[in-house]
Order: C-alpha cells, then sequence, then structure tokens
C-alpha cells in the first residue's frame, strides 16, 4: 500500500468516524464541561487535557507539512498560515484564558480527542503540501476566495464567542449564567457555529476531500453537543431566550 492510498483510507475513515459520533452523542452526551460526570475511568485536569489533544494540530501539522515537495509554495503557505492561525490560539492561548477550575476530563476522553486530531493533521497537512496541486492561480479562484471568507468569519464568531464566555463571571463568581452578545442573540452555542463556519471555509479554500472529512467530522462532533446544551440552558433558566435556536441561526 503506498503512502497516498494509506492518506485516502485515513480520510474514509473520519468520514466513518464522524457518522458514528454522530448518533452517538444523540444517544449519550459527552461527559466534560457542563456535562462532566464520574463512571468513565481516571481523569485529568480539563486545562492541561486540552494543551495535550490539541498539540498534534500545532507542532504535528508543521512537521508533516514541512515534509511536503510543495511547502514553500505561496497558496499552501497561506493555507498554513490559517490553519496554525486558529489552532495555536485554541491549544495554547484559549486554556491559559480560562478562570482557575478544578474540573477534569476522563483520560479516555483525551486519548480519542488525541487520536483524532494527529490523523486529522496528518491527512490536511499531508494533502495541502504534498497531495494538492495549488498553483498561484488558486490565489484568484472564487472557491479561494469564498472559503477564506467563510474561513474568516467563522474565527471572528468564535473569539468574540470565547471572549463573551469567559468573561460572563465577575470576580469570585460561581455558577452558570445565561449568555448575551454577539452571535448569542441567534444561538446557545455560537462558538460552535463559528467553529463549523472555520472548518467549512477550510474546505472550500482547499476544495479537498480531507478538508471535507475534517469539516463533516466537526459538524457531527458539535452538532449533537450544541443541541444538548440548548436544552439544558432551557431546563436551567426559566427565563432562557426562547427565540435562540441551539447552533444554526433560524434553523437548528
Amino acid at each position: 500500500m503506498t503512502e497516498q492510498t494509506l492518506h485516502y483510507w485515513l480520510m474514509i475513515f473520519i468520514f466513518s468516524w464522524a457518522i458514528l459520533i454522530f448518533f452517538f452523542l444523540f444517544i449519550l452526551t459527552a461527559p466534560y464541561g457542563k456535562f462532566a460526570r464520574k463512571g468513565w475511568g481516571p481523569t485529568f485536569p480539563s486545562k492541561w487535557g486540552w494543551v495535550i489533544y490539541e498539540t498534534p494540530s500545532v507542532v504535528l501539522f508543521a512537521g508533516v507539512y514541512l515534509m511536503g515537495s510543495n511547502w514553500m509554495n505561496p497558496v499552501p503557505l497561506v493555507l498554513f498560515f490559517m490553519w496554525q492561525l486558529h489552532y495555536f490560539n485554541r491549544t495554547y492561548i484559549y486554556p491559559f484564558r480560562l478562570k482557575k477550575s478544578k474540573k477534569k476530563t476522563p483520560l479516555t476522553v483525551i486519548v480519542l480527542a488525541f487520536i483524532f486530531t494527529s490523523l486529522n493533521s496528518y491527512i490536511n497537512a499531508r494533502w495541502i503540501s504534498e497531495y494538492g496541486s495549488y498553483s498561484v492561480s488558486w490565489f484568484s479562484d472564487p472557491r479561494f476566495i469564498l472559503g477564506v471568507v467563510v474561513f474568516f468569519t467563522g474565527w471572528l464568531i468564535n473569539i468574540q464567542s470565547d471572549n463573551i464566555l469567559l468573561n460572563l463571571r465577575g470576580p469570585g463568581e460561581t455558577g452558570y449564567k445565561i449568555p448575551y452578545g454577539g452571535m448569542f442573540k441567534y444561538v446557545s452555542s455560537p462558538n460552535y457555529l463559528g467553529e463549523i463556519l472555520v472548518w467549512a471555509g477550510w474546505a472550500i479554500a482547499t476544495w479537498s476531500m480531507a478538508g471535507a472529512s475534517f469539516l463533516v467530522f466537526t459538524f457531527c462532533n458539535l452538532v449533537p453537543r450544541a443541541i444538548a446544551g440548548h436544552k439544558w440552558y432551557h431546563e436551567k433558566f426559566e427565563n432562557y431566550p426562547a427565540k435562540r435556536k441551539a447552533i444554526i441561526p433560524g434553523l437548528i
């Protein structure tokens, strides 16, 4: 089996994993964050678990990218910058902006997330710097332009939503509050909506099966979680805004 054939079947595996995750999360909510609960084995501090399982998205992605024969070409370099811009923040900045917490995440979740980010980083980095073909003319292609616009729209929504959530509690305050502002006007999980838009933009800008596999996995992973979170908000707060949807304005 050649490496390129392996690369193809790994993408098929991600698509299949996404479908399983989608149905599984409607049956059983992932046990972390506000849904953390016992019974999932050993746990690890959530902040450091986050750093561990997201690190392949920065380090492994960069290493695999630099192995490609096209790594110095302009289009792959721009795509590399877009990916790293998002993931450096998610991996090494965002976790350390969180207020001190004793929350823990099951090691099972951390290990599975680490496996996914490793496979996903390899698939996408290998595509843009080796198997994909992007001439300089791709910069003027409508697919690249649209993809970049969607990517950065999602990135800005993601950053804004994180800032609102991080500033929700005052000094010394604990517990949960209803978030307001930004895209919270329309949905309960705009941070998830932003994430989906980021990888929708990536899939369009790269116009690849690699990008599509990541988009499908992101959608299948986050939509059930957003719906569960939306239900939780309605159960916890009697005055929760009735017109908000879970993740897609006006639809879901």
